[in-house]
């Protein structure tokens, strides 16, 4: 495994989260017929945004003015660690998952990379993909980050959004504070190699920086996190000052939001999707129903 797979989920302070879904096949074109239309494939595909190949997933038909789901992975995790779940929820909606430019098979980027970057190629994805159809986004640790940054500036198309584990608004921070400069051993590697990655070091080459949670208005959010405290155990001088902050982070993010609501995913480690996929469906579900228009 490469070192940015063993850091990738480092950004949600998960010690295991890049690794890379072991036979795990390309998505498939089961699951129920799209309506007919440029952005209503079913399967996988590249497509060029902003003169970038991008790897796109569908599945799933569109219901007239219902949203259709957008999958935002965590770093180091392309569109094929959601297979499961997208096929799953795409039984009762339109879902499709993209890797972020770096990622899986997109094109790499040309230089370092932003959250308005980055930001563009979700739009450009949004755009090809929807048919312009309004979107709920569900992002994983990284992923979720990106969304909790992207939706207030897309009100317009964005009705809706589920964080699961989100990357902390404040993450770098939190980790300065938490793992002191002074650190050695195992702490002070995650201390300096998640910090790096953080900065852009990474194939993403994508910089997070921190910054307030801004607002989306009163769109219906849901803020999930993790239920087991791994990360007492994975640097144990540290690990619960690590999940106080964590804990805090999550919190913060209820800002997107007016209707934002945080749970706690008793039985999971960071990876919420995998350990408890029926909660994850369900608040999906929930948001994708309420963001629906009457």
């Amino acid at each position: 495994m490469t070192r940015y797979g063993r850091l990738s989920a480092v950004l949600a302070l998960c010690l295991m989260a890049g690794a890379v879904l072991a036979g795990c096949d390309e998505a498939s074109d089961a699951g129920p017929a799209a309506p007919s239309g440029v952005s209503a494939f079913n399967g996988v595909k590249k497509i060029e945004v902003d003169g970038k190949s991008v790897n796109v997933s569908c599945s799933g038909s569109q219901a007239a003015g219902k949203p259709v789901v957008v999958l935002v992975a965590g770093a180091g995790d392309g569109l094929k660690t959601f297979e499961s779940l997208q096929q799953t929820l795409s039984a009762k909606n339109r879902v499709c998952s993209y890797d972020r430019l770096g990622e899986g098979d997109s094109a790499q980027p040309d230089g370092p990379q932003s959250f308005d970057s980055t930001g563009k190629v979700l739009t450009g994805v949004i755009g090809q993909l929807t048919g312009g159809a309004p979107v709920v986004l569900a992002g994983h640790s990284l992923g979720g980050l990106i969304v909790g940054r992207y939706a207030p500036a897309h009100q317009d198309r964005v009705k809706g959004v589920v964080l699961l584990d989100a990357t902390s608004p404040a993450q770098s921070a939190d980790l300065e504070k938490d793992i002191p400069a002074s650190a050695t051993g195992a702490a002070a590697d995650l201390r300096d190699q998640t910090l790096a990655v953080l900065r852009g070091d990474s194939p993403e080459k994508l910089t997070t920086p921190d910054g307030d949670v801004a607002s989306a208005g009163s769109i219906p959010a849901e803020v999930i996190q993790h239920g087991t405290a791994y990360l007492a155990d994975s640097v144990p001088e540290y690990g619960p000052a690590l999940e106080r902050s964590w804990s805090d982070g999550q919190k913060k993010w209820l800002g997107l939001s007016s209707r934002s609501n945080l749970s706690i995913a008793t039985k999971s480690g960071h990876y919420i999707y995998r350990d408890q996929p029926d909660l994850v469906v369900r608040a999906i579900e929930r948001v994708t129903s309420e963001a629906a228009p009457v």
